[in-house]
């Protein structure tokens, strides 16, 4: 995916005179030193955090127009036979055309109904209308072809930590983190009306709930069999209606597909928090009425402490970093460390994903990334948003 290269009002000029931006792999565009800076205008934040300073091959997917088709649950017929009129999962293969809806916002999701990142979006948009998709990648492919408004992604668990899945598609995607919200995770062991917990021989549900619930599931005795997801399990607990199945998943989850709560909150560890992102296909202009949360990536130039320069731009300005993730560049992992006759010595080269508290509305986050330049090889903005602070 070829990139257009525009500012964002980042700076790393001389101070004897005016420095070129092409040295920072900016073309027809001339960076100047300012003596104030300040946002006015909405044109000028999407400069901010539309579009990177230079691109990156891990930017494009490996092959373009050639989407994973994912497997998909078929619902039999007979008990519980009313869940086929439940959504069917958007898939990345089949966005043909849409409906508009303008008394709600459309919100994609990845999963079935009942799924956590549902609930993610109903938190987030309490009447919204909710559409699940089958993969995450026709997740972001929804809201770029406007079928949908937004999404929600989870993006890191407290137990498990990050989803780096989500992280790789906010890069090769341009959408705009345009908000975050986090939720408790309650898992609950379902099961069909009428059987005890104590019946079961297999429990279904994504690896991760498997692992959350160990202690309980060693307990049981019973078979683990891995799902797409914990909603996508309680569903085919449902359709195939077999006593000894059971699954694990949220509450409501059981209200939708007719199971019964067999236990609930049967997580080994209680504070189970997922954090989500919300994602637009335009950015929105950040304020300083609340408190704020930038997200940035951004890859540095070789050489002794420069991942300790780039964090101390943010430590000289009195920014908290809240998260740090490294990715390996996929396109091009190793990096030439020298060329000596002894042979060339090679390295992974990273990407970093950063969020900090500040808004891009304060001089000092745009100072900050101002000084991150004059190091980095790339850098992108991908959203300043308000923070969730409630769970």
């Amino acid at each position: 995916m070829a990139l257009k290269a525009t500012p964002i009002l980042v700076y790393g000029c001389s101070k004897k005179r005016i420095t070129p931006c092409s040295q920072f792999g900016i073309s027809d565009f001339v960076c100047v030193r300012p003596t104030f800076l300040k946002l006015r205008t909405q044109k000028e934040w999407e400069c901010l955090s539309e579009r990177a300073i230079k691109p990156v091959e891990d930017e494009v997917p490996s092959t373009p127009g050639v989407v994973k088709k994912a497997t998909q649950i078929t619902l039999a017929g007979g008990l519980h036979s009313e869940l086929n009129y439940l959504p069917k999962p958007l898939s990345a293969t089949d966005f043909s055309s849409s409906s508009s809806d303008a008394k709600k916002v459309r919100v994609a999701y990845q999963g079935v109904p009942g799924a956590y990142s549902e609930a993610a979006a109903l938190k987030a948009y309490p009447k919204c209308q909710t559409v699940p998709c089958d993969q995450f990648e026709a997740v972001f492919k929804a809201v770029e072809l406007w079928l949908v408004d937004k999404a929600v992604l989870p993006i890191e668990n407290s137990v498990d930590g990050s989803i780096h899945r989500n992280y790789d598609l906010l890069l090769f995607h341009r959408l705009h983190i345009v908000g975050e919200v986090q939720l408790v995770v309650n898992h609950c062991l379902l099961g069909l009306p009428g059987v005890r917990k104590e019946e079961l021989k297999r429990v279904l549900s994504h690896p991760q709930a498997l692992d959350q619930c160990e202690m309980t599931l060693n307990e049981l005795r019973v078979t683990r069999v891995n799902a797409d997801d914990t909603a996508g399990a309680a569903q085919v607990v449902a359709s195939e209606g077999v006593r000894e199945t059971g699954a694990i998943a949220s509450a409501r989850a059981a209200e939708i597909y007719g199971l019964d709560v067999l236990a609930e909150g049967i997580q080994d560890d209680s504070d189970n928090i997922t954090r989500f992102l919300i994602v637009a296909r335009e950015p929105i202009i950040p304020g300083m009425d609340r408190p704020y949360k930038t997200s940035i990536v951004f890859s540095l130039e070789e050489g002794p402490g420069v991942l300790f320069k780039a964090l101390a731009v943010f430590a000289l300005r009195d920014i908290n970093l809240t998260k740090i993730e490294s990715r390996p560049q996929r396109r091009r992992p190793l990096r030439v460390v020298d060329d000596s006759n002894r042979g060339s010595a090679t390295y992974f080269d990273y990407l970093f994903y950063i969020d900090f508290e500040a808004s891009m509305a304060e001089p000092r986050a745009q100072l900050a990334l101002g000084h991150l330049q004059e190091f980095a090889r790339f850098l992108r903005v991908l959203g300043c948003y308000p923070m969730d602070t409630i769970l």
